[in-house]
């Protein structure tokens, strides 16, 4: 049965997917198998150990040491170990390894066994306990070397064996036993360190799929907000218009009628557009483009006007830039104005929908001579939402611009929004 993940965390999922197999091309074939397959790799170690303690475990036999031969068998075992548990088996291997050093001193495999214990460790724990571990189980293998009484060897010619040849030769002994072991908790401590950075750009990819998500739910919201307070005011105006003129003029409730039912139309086509990229189970994509361009304003304003605005429109500069996510801006600034006038206008006279192109700047104003306050905490602007002039503003602040709402000089309300438009520049 599979498990279907919740809908904000889906494209969390599909970056967190997405960073995980470029990590695994980066390991190369070799390493990703053996990153695939642990225990492989528990086999690889125990077989590399017993390679480098081989010749001491034929010594051992050779010369009748069993128990000393015994003893890396054991160590050998308990090393496949280490990933379950490493501290403990570090600690075993530790004890151990002092064992073998006491029967047999000079053995190929001296701290073997510690280097991949101390690696272990430094991977699954933080660096400076790795490096308390490090010092804690060097120290008594060290201690042995440093206080031996015997040398390694002595000279082959019979020559004098030099002044303080035992002392030198246990502690040179000593210090490769450290740097070894401090060497195999480095390495491991580096790719530890890999994998938390490896760890913290997953997340990071994650929270920025989840961020994206977000910001294209908000949008959608936006969307939605700006489709259903429109067609809704424009629906209830026509409803309320046919209600009045039923009476007196048959002809003209049908065309209102028409236009209501048209009005209804148009807003579910885009409701199920705008949700549609919700649907991930669609059959037919939805389109990704804008809902509207600049080419569907007219079609707003007609709508406007058969809803009993008395509107008035100028357009003076060139044409809109061919940009659609500008002309969806401007649509929809013009759009949440107008409704906005609609919506809380009273004794209108005369409204004025102004759009005005002067290079990379584009400034649209509306002004209506209305009563009726538009201002927070009021009651007619409590009928509304209170994010349309905020949806305007957001809408603006891609294009660098800004948009100004409130009471106009000589009565009314008035809405003036400013783009700056950069082309093949990008936004600002």
């Amino acid at each position: 049965m599979s498990e279907e993940l919740p809908a904000q965390d889906a494209s969390a999922h599909v970056a967190d997917a997405s960073f995980a197999e470029i990590t695994l091309r980066r390991r190369g074939r070799i390493r990703r198998y053996l990153f695939e397959h642990p225990r492989v790799m528990d086999a690889v170690v125990v077989l590399c150990y017993s390679l480098l303690a081989l010749p001491t475990l034929i010594s051992s036999i050779v010369d009748g040491k069993w128990f000393a031969a015994l003893l890396l068998v054991a160590i050998a075992a308990i090393l496949f170990l280490r990933r379950r548990n490493p501290l403990s088996v570090t600690a075993t291997v530790a004890v151990l390894e002092v064992a073998v050093t006491l029967l047999n001193p000079w053995g190929s495999n001296v701290s073997a066994g510690l280097w991949f214990a101390l690696y272990a460790v430094a991977v699954a724990r933080a660096r400076t306990f790795a490096l308390t571990v490090f010092g804690a189980a060097s120290l008594p293998l060290t201690l042995v070397y440093l206080f031996m009484w015997t040398s390694p060897a002595a000279p082959a010619n019979g020559e004098a064996i030099p002044e303080n040849f035992h002392l030198i030769s246990n502690i040179a002994a000593a210090v490769s036993i450290l740097l070894s072991n401090l060497i195999a908790t480095g390495i491991g401590i580096s790719v530890r360190q890999r994998r938390e950075h490896e760890s913290e750009i997953r997340a990071w990819a994650a929270r920025t799929a989840r961020l994206g998500s977000v910001t294209e739910r908000n949008r959608i919201a936006r969307e939605m907000h700006d489709v259903v307070a429109h067609s809704l005011t424009v629906m209830i105006s026509l409803s309320d218009g046919a209600a009045v003129v039923v009476k007196k003029d048959p002809e003209r409730a049908g065309e209102v009628l028409g236009e209501l039912s048209r009005t209804g139309r148009t807003a579910l086509a885009d409701m199920r557009r705008v949700l549609g990229v919700l649907r991930e189970d669609s059959a037919r994509p939805a389109p990704l483009e804008p809902l509207v361009s600049g080419h569907d304003l007219s079609k707003l304003l007609d709508g406007f006007r058969t809803a009993g605005l008395p509107l008035h429109y100028s357009h003076t500069g060139p044409a809109l830039p061919e940009d659609p996510a500008l002309q969806l801006t401007v649509y929809r600034i013009v759009q949440e104005s107008l409704t906005n006038v609609l919506r809380y206008g009273r004794s209108l006279s005369q409204v004025d929908v102004r759009i005005v192109r002067e290079g990379d700047s584009v400034t649209i104003e509306v002004l209506d001579d209305g009563r009726g306050s538009r201002e927070p905490g009021t009651e007619e602007a409590a009928l509304g939402t209170g994010q349309g002039i905020a949806g305007m503003r957001e809408r603006a602040g891609i294009y660098a611009g800004t948009v100004d709402a409130g009471p106009g000089i000589h009565g009314g309300w008035r809405v003036h929004a400013e783009l700056k438009w950069n082309g093949d520049k990008g936004k600002s």
